[in-house]
């Protein structure tokens, strides 16, 4: 039986797709707007802890031109209320193959595919995994003091699902985490950029003498790793603090994303961000601090650090991380997380992140 909510996304996609044969047939040329989605159509308020969309759109209008985009977006749309309503789903990949029955309106590479995903998920309002499809990689990995409490779906009962017990491994968070329930009496949330520095705090059971839950991020996390830390700092009411490299891709796309999402997805990011989170480090001051070894900023880290500067909303509104980045180009170089380990492998978890951890107030928003 579907539920309401997927109900009204299928009368959605009848509506829209309605309106465009109902000017077919009235000789009219049929449009769809779509938001535009980019850092330029995002407004950030601290109150409120992430990007929201602004009222700026894009029109698609069937013409020579467009007639191959604008039927890919109603097969898209056709095979999202196929999904919905056989209670199936697709990953990406998937989807782009799908379309290889297409006829001419067949996708030649997948970020075609992915675009106009994307472009129907915003015109709906809603995520791609509401619509049917699902990502490819994996949500991210949880080990320490917390008990998943999930659903066996062919019995429907409810799954006890202890994090502490998996020995040298993790858990691995599901693609969907809404159904999930949570216990823990742990006193903070440590995300980590990446599966190496994860896996030596796991190696060393830090989350036990740290009384902590440890995710890892494996990069810039994806929406079911961002959606399981926001609802479980939610529910449980915990800090999150974040622990990822120094340089500009880890403080703006995997920090910045993590904390008040992007502009690409800024539809979606009052859900999949988690506004509570904190920045433990690597901060350019912990490269002095730590006499961190280090490596040269490459022409990509200061075009971004500098394009943060100038167009950032989240960094506009911060002053303390408009220091940052401006002290991080003037020092010209940047630092990884393992570079903790010029001191001893296990000087992270022996004293940076003990030291850090009794002066949150100094870390960045």
């Amino acid at each position: 039986m579907a539920s309401k909510k997927k109900i009204n996304i299928v009368e959605r996609i009848r509506r829209e797709a309605g309106s465009v044969e109902t000017r077919v047939n009235r000789g009219r040329k049929p449009t769809m707007k779509f938001p535009v989605r980019s850092l330029q159509n995002v407004s950030y308020q601290a109150r409120k802890g992430y990007f929201e969309i602004m009222g700026r759109t894009k029109e698609r209008t069937l013409t020579v031109n467009t007639v191959k985009t604008f039927a890919q977006t109603l097969r898209m749309m056709a095979l999202s209320k196929e999904l919905i309503e056989t209670d199936d789903i697709a990953t990406k990949r998937e989807a782009y193959y799908v379309s290889k029955n297409w006829g001419e309106a067949r996708f030649k590479e997948q970020p075609e595919s992915d675009t106009v995903m994307e472009d129907v998920e915003a015109l709906f309002r809603v995520n791609r995994e509401q619509l049917g499809f699902i990502p490819e990689e994996k949500g991210g990995d949880v080990a320490g003091q917390l008990v998943v409490i999930d659903i066996d779906p062919s019995t429907g009962k409810k799954l006890r699902i202890d994090c502490t017990k998996f020995g040298s491994g993790a858990y691995s968070i599901p693609i969907s985490v809404e159904q999930l329930e949570f216990e823990t009496k742990a006193k903070f949330i440590l995300v980590i950029e990446t599966a190496g520095m994860f896996q030596r705090l796991v190696k060393h059971s830090y989350w036990k003498t740290a009384n902590c839950v440890l995710v890892s991020m494996g990069g810039v996390p994806t929406r079911a790793c961002r959606r399981f830390i926001r609802r479980l700092a939610d529910i449980k009411k915990i800090p999150v603090y974040v622990f990822v490299d120094g340089d500009p891709y880890g403080f703006m796309n995997i920090y910045r994303t993590l904390k008040v999402g992007s502009g690409n997805a800024a539809h979606l990011n009052e859900f999949f961000c988690v506004p509570q989170a904190r920045f433990l480090g690597i901060t350019p001051k912990d490269i002095d601090d730590y006499e961190l070894p280090t490596h040269p900023l490459k022409d990509v880290d200061i075009k971004r650090a500098k394009d943060a500067l100038k167009n950032d909303p989240f960094v506009l509104h911060h002053k303390p991380w408009q220091q940052a980045l401006k002290q991080m180009i003037k020092m010209g170089v940047r630092a990884e997380q393992q570079a903790l380990a010029k001191h001893g492998l296990n000087y992270v978890i022996d004293e940076y992140l003990p030291q850090k951890i009794k002066k949150t107030s100094q870390f960045l928003p």
